[in-house]
Parts: C-alpha cells; structure tokens; sequence
C-alpha cells in the first residue's frame, strides 16, 4: 500500500481526513472482533496509541484522532456490549469541547 493511503505519513505528519477512509478498510470480522469485547477495543487502542507515540504524536494529536475516530464510529457502527453503549449516548450529548475531553480521556483509558 503507497503511503498516500495511510493516516500518518513518513514525516509523522497526521492527515486526520483519512481516518474515515482507513477505518472503511477494516474489514468486517476484524471489526467485529474489535468491537464485540470493551477490553479487546481497549488493548486494540492501546496498542495504536504506542505505535502513534513511538512515531512522535502528541497528545493533541492523539485525542484529535480519538475525536474521528469516536465520530466515525457514532456514525458507522452500532455499539456491541454496555461500555460502547454507554460511550455512544455520551458522544451525542456532548458539546464539541465535553467530545474533546472525552477523547482525552479515552486516550488515557486505552494507555492504562
């Protein structure tokens, strides 16, 4: 895959536009696998946040990704235990700033 398909570039720059398009290319097992155990979703995470720290993302780099990610999956996917839940309904009613905090804190979950 050339490098014009990947969210983060060589210079580790973050092209935030295509989370959408790397998240459509999950193939649907893999997400489902993902998503049907809250801590499965969380190690998955986890592990995607060391790689975007080795690289040297920030944490407004981070929680910016965290944001379309949460927004993509609002949108995409319908939650699969009570945790994703209950993560969904708060997405909904945040405002743009309680969503980025949100995010924050859900890059802090995903690191412990």
């Amino acid at each position: 895959m050339s490098e014009h398909n990947h969210v983060v570039n060589k210079d580790g720059n973050v092209t935030m536009a295509k989370v959408s398009d790397a998240l459509d290319r999950i193939e649907s097992e893999q997400k489902d696998v993902i998503l049907k155990n809250f801590e499965d979703f969380r190690s998955y995470l986890g592990k995607r946040i060391q790689l975007a720290q080795k690289i040297g993302l920030g944490e407004e780099q981070l929680a910016a990704a965290a944001e379309k990610i949460a927004d993509y999956l609002a949108a995409h996917e319908e939650p699969r235990n009570s945790e994703e839940k209950l993560l969904l309904e708060l997405w909904k009613v945040g405002s743009k700033e309680e969503r980025h905090r949100l995010a924050h804190m859900l890059v802090k979950l995903a690191r412990n």
